[in-house]
């Protein structure tokens, strides 16, 4: 059985009179591509920022690793969640005046545990990872937009997050390079991560374990058979 690393239980959100969303319950385990579904409006920015820990104004209960990420004696945990999560955002949000390589190293350096000799190899390694170590020198305006989300995907997994969440991660990117960003946070997943997807394209369901559909602020799971 796939470990549950994310458990979330009658979670609900509102922005004044505007319900987003309403008594969420779900769960996100281990080795699982994550597709969440939904048309503008419906929440899906909302549940990823609750799912990140960038927004812990709601009522409900979140488990993190069986841990209620809401509880005062926890702080410790969201000071700490870069090393759990790993994020991947549309814009990429690299840094322009770093290389891939450096880009790539930027989250390791709130990581103790990662030695400071070691941060070059092990980012090479991440770019070698996602197809790109030869261009570990070249700044992101030398790069595709393909190639900047893979830059990003790298940078997602510089301190070994159990989870890496991404929001539109190809809403900027052709056909090609979606089906090939998707293909790589597949082979991702596979390789132990609860990889969470918000995105609108239909292709993803080509890929994803499991789907959530968001409705009218309320959550609809299915296994995918397709994938």
């Amino acid at each position: 059985m796939k470990k549950k690393v994310i458990i979330l239980k009658n979670i609900r959100k509102n922005f004044g009179t505007l319900k987003v969303l309403e008594n969420i319950t779900c769960e996100f385990r281990e080795k699982t591509f994550y597709a969440i579904l939904g048309e503008s409006g419906t929440g899906k920015t909302t549940l990823i920022n609750i799912l990140g820990l960038l927004d812990t104004s709601y009522n409900g209960t979140y488990l993190l690793n069986n841990i209620n990420v809401l509880d005062s004696h926890n702080k410790s945990l969201t000071l700490n969640k870069s090393a759990k999560i790993g994020f991947v955002f549309q814009d990429y949000q690299l840094l322009q005046n770093m290389t891939a390589l450096e880009n790539v190293m930027i989250p390791m350096l709130l990581n103790n545990e990662i030695k400071r000799k070691n941060r070059r190899d092990l980012a090479i390694r991440l770019l070698k990872k996602v197809g790109l170590e030869d261009r570990k020198d070249h700044y992101p305006k030398e790069l595709s937009g393909g190639e900047q989300q893979r830059v990003a995907i790298a940078r997602a997994l510089a301190n070994n997050p159990e989870i890496i969440l991404a929001d539109e991660p190809t809403g900027n990117l052709d056909k090609k390079n979606e089906t090939a960003i998707f293909e790589l946070l597949k082979n991702i997943s596979q390789d132990g991560k609860c990889v969470i997807i918000v995105s609108h394209s239909l292709n993803i369901t080509n890929y994803a374990d499991y789907i959530y559909k968001l409705q009218n602020g309320k959550i609809f799971g299915e296994k995918n058979e397709n994938s």
